[in-house]
């Protein structure tokens, strides 16, 4: 590279005569990050025009040229979006995935995905060098893995981008995306009870997913506030896999008195219930109403079509992914998903 030559304007600060400036030299001089050069030496869009212009300005001033590799090397670190995901619905994942590359189609960036273990001792670490060796550009956090706040932190404290996609807000406006499950749920609540429904049962997902703990909340809530309390019996936690939702409906099912209507925490869990249903020889919607949760591509295939509560997955990771490529700092409003009940054909009034 090329040593300083004088300029006839004069730049905040000066680096040693005859020295070879460097991308660090560059930062210094503008006062602005490393990361923020490399961007504008990529031509990232991510970038004010006021600080383009200074720093691209100063670039000209010394005679500074990037360095093949370090150009090559920036690139890598700005244009990779990671998706960091423990969740058992395959489908959810899929979608979300989707949504993302909807965003991404064109941008110049690309995705990629890191499955993990919330549960295993060292998965922080894991996301830790996941995102180091891959030099992301920032990380979209999908359910259950955006709820943990040690993670949060430890993307802080590495300096890389996050949003986190989660039932609730737990963090600042520019870093969530609510999905708003209590809502949703509540809406089952008073579907059902419009019905005329009251011996109600809940499969709710694994008690440590938020999540399940807002689904919960709400649909509980929703019934109490109608004067229906759900007996403990009826209140039963499962994993969120089509498995588990075939061992809580044998139980449920089995009994002598068995529930009119049953509140799936997701569609899978649905789907398990219909598997019992068929092979007892229990009639939906004419001897039970089911309804489950997400409305996935399996709600509308299952026979009858299955009512459920649709948070869009899809356009979910459309606003995760957005939220990403806008200019860093940038102040926005919280960001959100709504649910609302999809009605199909698996409900009807208790015989």
């Amino acid at each position: 590279m090329p040593a300083i030559r004088k300029s006839g304007r004069s730049t905040p600060a000066t680096a040693d005569a005859g020295k070879t400036i460097t991308i660090n030299d560059i930062a210094r001089l503008a006062g602005v990050s490393k990361k923020t050069v490399s961007r504008i030496i990529n031509q990232s869009p991510l970038v004010r025009q006021d600080t383009r212009e200074k720093v691209e300005t100063l670039m000209r001033e010394v005679g500074y040229a990037p360095d093949p590799m370090a150009r090559a090397l920036a690139f890598r670190r700005s244009f990779l979006i990671g998706m960091v995901y423990d969740n058992p619905t395959a489908q959810f994942i899929v979608n979300m995935q989707y949504g993302v590359l909807d965003t991404l189609r064109g941008s110049g960036f690309e995705l990629v995905v890191h499955p993990c273990d919330s549960r295993s001792a060292g998965y922080i670490d894991g996301v830790r060098r996941f995102v180091q060796q891959q030099k992301l550009h920032g990380v979209i956090l999908v359910p259950r893995v955006s709820e943990d706040q040690a993670l949060a932190d430890m993307l802080d404290d590495i300096g890389c981008r996050y949003v986190r996609i989660a039932a609730v807000a737990l963090d600042t406006p520019e870093r969530m995306v609510v999905t708003h499950d209590h809502d949703g749920a509540a809406e089952v609540a008073d579907y059902l009870l419009s019905l005329g429904h009251r011996d109600i049962a809940l499969i709710t997902g694994p008690a440590d997913y938020r999540s399940a703990i807002e689904r919960t909340g709400g649909f509980l809530g929703a019934l109490r506030r109608r004067g229906i309390e759900l007996p403990k019996s009826r209140v039963i936690e499962a994993g969120y896999t089509f498995e588990s939702g075939v061992a809580i409906a044998e139980k449920l099912l089995a009994s002598k008195k068995r529930p009119t209507a049953i509140f799936c925490g997701n569609d899978e869990m649905a789907a398990g219930v219909y598997r019992v249903a068929l092979r007892t020889g229990i009639q939906i919607p004419q001897q039970l109403s089911v309804v489950g949760y997400d409305d996935s591509p399996l709600a509308s295939r299952l026979w009858p079509p299955l009512t459920s509560v649709r948070r869009d997955t899809r356009d979910t990771g459309r606003i995760a992914a957005a939220m990403l490529l806008q200019t860093e700092g940038a102040p926005r409003p919280l960001s959100s998903v709504r649910p609302h009940l999809v009605i199909r054909d698996s409900c009807q009034p208790p015989a």
